[in-house]
């Protein structure tokens, strides 16, 4: 009877221990609800009429840009034609990018020199077709006007833009061209 009571006994307290073993163990916390990710930054119309406006102004700046190697006599007109390239060729990616994202693909109502700052296709006929310092001045008053426009467009941007990514491509675009603009402006005075 002795061994029937410690049996018991015995089996009591290995019950009791698993109880308190289960009982005293702390709650296993909720694994937190799955973060989702922030909402993408809304754009509005005038971020895609930016974009679709500035890449083909863009290209035309290349375009530009690229005569300046063979036509232009000045190093420093060739200089600065190589730093547009290198600014302006890298922006027209980001900004069709941007419309594939948009599914806002096309330059929009743009239609060649309608838009600000573009050159007619006369003026890059005569451009095409000078060398030497007549390039150089003609490349120069181009391009300031050129500029002008892209500064124009970047300032309707910032102004009524929502695209935090487009709004400060277009500062750094207003902030850019103007200091070319303010460049040019010197070396026509030299050329």
């Amino acid at each position: 009877m002795k061994h029937a009571r410690t049996g018991v006994a015995a089996l009591g307290a290995a019950l009791s221990l698993s109880f308190l073993a289960g009982c005293g163990q702390p709650e296993t916390p909720a694994a937190p609800p799955a973060q989702t990710a922030p909402p993408a930054p809304a754009h509005n119309g005038v971020d895609v009429m930016f974009a679709q406006g500035m890449v083909p102004h863009h290209q035309q700046a290349l375009e530009m840009s690229r005569m300046a190697a063979t036509h232009a006599e000045s190093q420093q007109i060739k200089d600065l034609a190589a730093r547009i390239e290198a600014a302006q060729g890298p922006e027209i990616d980001r900004l069709n990018g941007w419309l594939r994202d948009w599914n806002a693909t096309g330059h929009g109502d743009h239609s060649g020199h309608a838009m600000t700052g573009m050159m007619s296709s006369d003026e890059m006929t005569a451009l095409d077709q000078a060398r030497g310092s007549e390039f150089d001045q003609k490349f120069l008053m181009l391009m300031i006007k050129h500029h002008e426009g892209a500064v124009a467009m970047a300032r309707t941007e910032v102004d009524k833009g929502s695209f935090p990514d487009t709004r400060q491509m277009a500062r750094e675009i207003m902030i850019g061209q103007q200091a070319e603009i303010d460049s040019m402006r010197t070396m026509l005075t030299q050329h």
